[in-house]
This record gives structure tokens, sequence and C-alpha cells, in this order.
């Protein structure tokens, strides 16, 4: 992934590179998913090609989806909405080359997902010789005090599923999302639809539909939501039923990711401990969260 630095319509500057601090150190009281470890994580390196990790992706979801669970089962509810969003990735690649699209990831879970199952739908996918992609465009919106443990995860899977990232810095008033995607079109203006991981329970995300032209006054594009309707615990299922390898800050009890000034661990996986005159803040890993109101309470 190639860092750089940006001007944007109105002339302000946008840096792709930033100086991170360190997060709080906070242990798990569980034994987490082994998500660090490449050996039992997909992807197992970042040496595959594109063509390959887009055959593997629709692989892994479609072995998913061949698989029997009881009909009332979190497995299934999963299978069911897996089927949903291939659906609208498939009929967002029927409106649009994919020259006009792009995702927007920031190495969160939902965009995880989101990832997997737009890679799963590109299949078969040429290789570069016969005229396949090398990579897919992507769009990084960073807070001002991104996490460490963030930007070596969103490093590490642009390189392993071929993402080819442009980083821009928010940091309001100066630089906003608005402004991000304004400055990202201003030099992709082919792009015409964008992908991007909202749920319904996010910030705005309550009435939003698969299909969402931007608001009048925002630079114009389609934001595609295959996951809208998923809900956290579907989330982290597939997830983990897939074996992705996901950000580290998770399994330290984080459920919802921002910077380093608003984003904590969530207090409802806070393990109390009694005893010991000097306690550490114990926290079970994301995925023991289930409800979905309680996702973003560590968030300020």
């Amino acid at each position: 992934m190639t860092d750089s630095i940006l001007s944007s319509p109105n002339g302000a500057t946008i840096a792709a590179t930033i100086t991170t601090p360190p997060h709080p150190t906070i242990t798990s009281s569980t034994t987490p998913t082994p998500s660090p470890n490449p050996t039992d994580q997909f992807p197992s390196s970042t040496t595959t090609s594109l063509s390959t990790i887009i055959a593997d992706c629709h692989h892994k979801v479609h072995s998913f989806l061949s698989e029997s669970h009881p009909p009332d089962s979190l497995l299934s509810a999963v299978q069911a909405q897996t089927r949903i969003s291939l659906d609208i990735v498939s009929t967002a690649l029927h409106r649009y080359p994919l020259s006009e699209l792009a995702l927007s990831y920031n190495g969160g879970k939902d965009c995880l997902v989101l990832l997997v199952l737009f890679l799963a739908g590109l299949h078969p996918h040429p290789a570069p010789e016969h005229g396949g992609l090398t990579s897919i465009p992507a769009i990084y919106a960073l807070p001002p005090d991104p996490f460490l443990d963030v930007e070596e995860f969103v490093q590490w899977s642009s390189r392993a599923y071929h993402l080819n990232v442009m980083k821009y810095t928010t940091d309001p008033p100066r630089t906003t999302i608005k402004s991000t995607f304004e400055d990202y079109l201003f030099v992709n203006p082919g792009v015409k639809a964008i992908f991007v991981g909202t749920r319904r329970t996010d910030p705005h995300g309550a009435k939003l539909t698969h299909f969402d032209r931007t608001d009048s006054g925002w630079p114009d594009f389609v934001r595609v939501h295959p996951v809208i309707d998923w809900h956290y615990a579907e989330i982290w299922a597939f997830i983990r039923h897939l074996g992705l390898r996901y950000c580290s800050l998770y399994d330290r009890g984080y459920t919802s990711l921002g910077g380093t000034a608003d984003t904590h661990p969530n207090p409802k996986l806070r393990v109390e401990s009694t005893g010991q005159e000097a306690p550490v803040q114990q926290y079970k890993p994301a995925y023991e969260l289930t409800e979905d109101l309680e996702e973003r309470l560590g968030r300020n």
C-alpha cells in the first residue's frame, strides 16, 4: 500500500501517513481466538495472487452455505444473510463495471465481512496476464488518532486481499468524511459506486437500503450496503466460523473501533477482579457480546 500526500479540490492537503499514539494495555480474561496467527487464520499469507484469493473466498463462503444447520440457529441466520449479501454484490457487479466500483475499508469487523463477500462475488476472476485486476480500489478514512493495532491490520489485510488503499485523515472541521469522499472522487472520477460496511444499528444507518445515492450537498455516488441488515452476533459468527483473521483489538474487549480518544473496551465485557491490591482491568473478547444496542457502549 502506498502512502501519499493528496490535494483536495478546495486546496486542502491531506496527509496519508500519521503518528499514532499507543493504546492502553488491556488483557483478555479468556483465551482469545488466535487471530494474529497466520498459520491458523485466513488468509494464511500475503503472497497469494488476487485471482487466487478471490477463488479462496468463494470456496470458503460457498462451503459454509452448503453446511446443514438447524433452522433456528445462529449459523442458519448467517447463511440467510450471506445469500442476501451475495445477491446485492451480484446486482452491483451487473450495474457497474469493476472500473466504477470501490470499497470503503477501515479494518473493522463489518468491513472485513463485506470485503470477503465482495471477493467471493467476483469469482471466477482471471489472472492479471489474462486481463484480470491486480488490486481492488479502496478508500480508508481514518481518525486523527488511530490505534496502532488497526493501522497494522489495515496494512496487513490490504496486502493479503490485494487492496489498493488510499488513506485520508479526518480531523473535523478541517477534514471530514464528506471532504474525504470529495478528495477521493477528485482523483478517482470514474468511481460511481462504493461498497460500505454500514449496518442498521450504526449512526445514520436506520433508514438506509442496499443501494443509496448520496444526499444533496455530498459528492455524487451510490453507496452499496450488502451487510446493512446483519446483526452484531451474525457478523462475529461469520468471521469466526470461516476462521478469518481480524484486528487484535477485538480480543481485548473493543467492540466498535474509532480513534484512541473516543474508543474504549466495552464495559459490558469487563471482568470484575477481586482479592488483588492493584487489579488489572480485564475484558472478554468482542465476540462474547450478543446485543446490537450494546455494541457502541465503548464509544464516547
